[in-house]
């Protein structure tokens, strides 16, 4: 199979490239002007695109699948309007082009899978979620959804289209495992605010298993969320971060200084929200995750070299 990509040099699409090399696929990276990568290594090759044109190079030609993983990372920084702009266009006005620019070749790819996130729900207290839940109302919650109506455009050309709401990735390499357990690390770590609000994670290795099992099950499309199927809880959390660092947790950290640090809006979204999310689609066409257990995959993420 031929898949081109976007977001092919990040912490998910880099690992996922790998994994599509050592299967037999040939990979096609979806490559920006001011991109630099390690040209054909890694089973992978660029191609030319320029989401501000829409330019995509002619290699792209004969791609039987494209996986959308552009996006600037919501965590770099605070929520100015500038960086809200950058957000949203390194999302939805960069999925608008792409399909715009799949929509005009010849043989179209059969299947797109597109990044999302279970930011899509808003914070939902003890609610359980799954795809049929309705969005929130905030700013992540809508960047989500237009983030996904853009990819949708795709059905127009009969395309099979995924939307991966992704849960918070948890690696050793990146993502936000290694911030999240640096205080801990350092002594001070804690439970945030009250520790209720719940938190859907998800190991990279099932990331990376989830899209390659939604590249090959024709019948898996709309919105699946990538994430595990045992969500826990901020104070669960803290403590089994601590046991798998053998540190203290002691130290809460209050809402008020939190809000303080990030803004309102960035600490309440990301750090304060709580969203029990359930994989029911990819429970319902027979995916196994690797790892379904948070102490578990903690444990064995951290021991890893």
């Amino acid at each position: 199979m031929k898949i081109l990509m976007t977001g092919a040099t990040g912490l998910v699409g880099s690992t996922l490239v790998q994994a599509l090399a050592r299967d037999g696929h040939t990979v096609c990276r979806m490559v920006r002007p001011q991109t630099r990568t390690n040209g054909g290594r890694q089973g992978a090759f660029d191609v030319a695109w320029n989401p501000e044109t829409g330019e995509l190079g002619g290699a792209a030609v004969g791609a039987d699948a494209v996986v959308n993983l552009g996006g600037a990372s919501i965590a770099d920084g605070r929520w100015s309007e500038s960086r809200k702009r950058l957000l949203r266009s390194s999302r939805v006005e960069a999925t608008h082009a792409l399909v715009s620019a799949l929509a005009k070749m010849n043989a179209k790819p059969a299947v797109l899978i597109s990044a999302s996130a279970i930011g899509f729900y808003g914070s939902r207290g003890d609610e359980i979620l799954t795809e049929a839940s309705t969005p929130g109302a905030d700013f992540l919650s809508d960047l989500a959804k237009d983030w996904e109506a853009e990819a949708l455009r795709a059905e127009s050309f009969r395309a099979r289209v995924v939307l991966a709401r992704f849960g918070i990735i948890l690696a050793k390499q990146g993502g936000a495992l290694p911030k999240m357990v640096l205080p801990f690390r350092l002594g001070v770590g804690g439970k945030i605010a009250s520790g209720r609000q719940w938190m859907s994670w998800v190991a990279l290795d099932d990331v990376v298993e989830s899209l390659k099992f939604a590249l090959m099950n024709r019948d898996v499309r709309g919105p699946v969320n990538v994430a595990a199927p045992e969500p826990v809880t901020n104070l669960d959390f803290t403590r089994a971060v601590a046991s798998a660092l053998h540190r203290p947790a002691i130290f809460p950290v209050p809402a008020l200084a939190l809000k303080f640090a990030f803004g309102r809006e960035m600490a309440e979204a990301l750090l304060l929200s709580s969203q029990r999310v359930m994989p029911a689609m990819l429970t319902r066409f027979g995916y196994r995750f690797l790892r379904p257990s948070f102490p578990i995959a903690l444990n064995d993420i951290i021991k890893s070299r």
